[in-house]
């Protein structure tokens, strides 16, 4: 009995700090504080290694006084490289603009000249008749062509105004009989342009209507002539043919 209470007095011991050492690693009723060096600073909150929350203190505030003041810009005056840097720039810009206006310049003209070259064009080819009509520009052209010369050698010895009009008349009136559709379309083109201008359309109608006036008084004196030639050729004829008659 006595070296068995002697055993337990032995091992209670350090059986007792094993089971305390185990409960308060376990259960930790405390929260251990990590331990930072020394610091000048005594206000500064030490937080718990355990601890999420944040600081209830705000930390504290620099003063003004602790952030330095700006460079104030430098008062100096610029420096000749600076004002020739200046002037350089200046002379670019200018140099820059008046060329971008000198080019748009070009571009416009040659876009008025394209813009011009492509309307006389597609106005040239919308004056000649289409394939289907029969009509042919190179021999009926030299026709009318052939005509006017005959009208200005017909009027060779005549004042100045027969030979300046005649051959124009003649002319035309070819090329109405040989190019009845080109010179529509002319008539049609001058017309247009003779549109802008309302004394010269008018002027143009008044002198259209005397020429077909003239045209169709000569047709009716043409077929009165004609008429007239008949009835006495048919008059000579029954006169020949009474007098062969009586002859006989």
């Amino acid at each position: 009995m006595a070296f068995r209470s002697l055993m337990r007095q032995r091992y209670a011991a350090p059986l007792a700090a094993t089971l305390g050492a185990a409960g308060l690693a376990l259960y930790p009723r405390r929260y251990v504080h990590a331990e930072a060096p020394p610091s000048d600073d005594d206000g500064v909150e030490r937080r718990p290694i355990y601890d999420d929350k944040p600081s209830l203190y705000p930390p504290p505030e620099s003063s003004p006084s602790d952030n330095p003041p700006p460079p104030s810009p430098s008062t100096s005056s610029p420096t000749p490289t600076d004002r020739l840097t200046v002037h350089i720039k200046r002379a670019r810009l200018f140099l820059h603009g008046h060329a971008v206006v000198a080019e748009d310049k070009v571009n416009e003209l040659m876009t008025s000249f394209l813009n011009l070259e492509s309307s006389f064009t597609s106005t040239i080819a919308g004056l000649a008749p289409p394939r289907e009509s029969g009509e042919r520009l190179l021999p009926n052209g030299i026709y009318v062509l052939v005509a006017a010369m005959a009208g200005s050698i017909v009027t060779r010895n005549r004042n100045i105004v027969l030979r300046a009009s005649v051959p124009v008349a003649v002319g035309v009136g070819a090329a109405y009989a040989v190019l009845p559709i080109t010179m529509r379309n002319v008539g049609d083109l001058v017309w247009t342009y003779e549109e802008k201008y309302p004394a010269l359309a008018e002027n143009h109608i008044r002198i259209k209507e005397r020429v077909q006036r003239f045209w169709e008084t000569g047709k009716a004196h043409t077929a009165m002539t004609g008429a007239m030639i008949e009835d006495k050729v048919s008059e000579a004829r029954g006169a020949v043919e009474d007098w062969v008659k009586k002859g006989k």
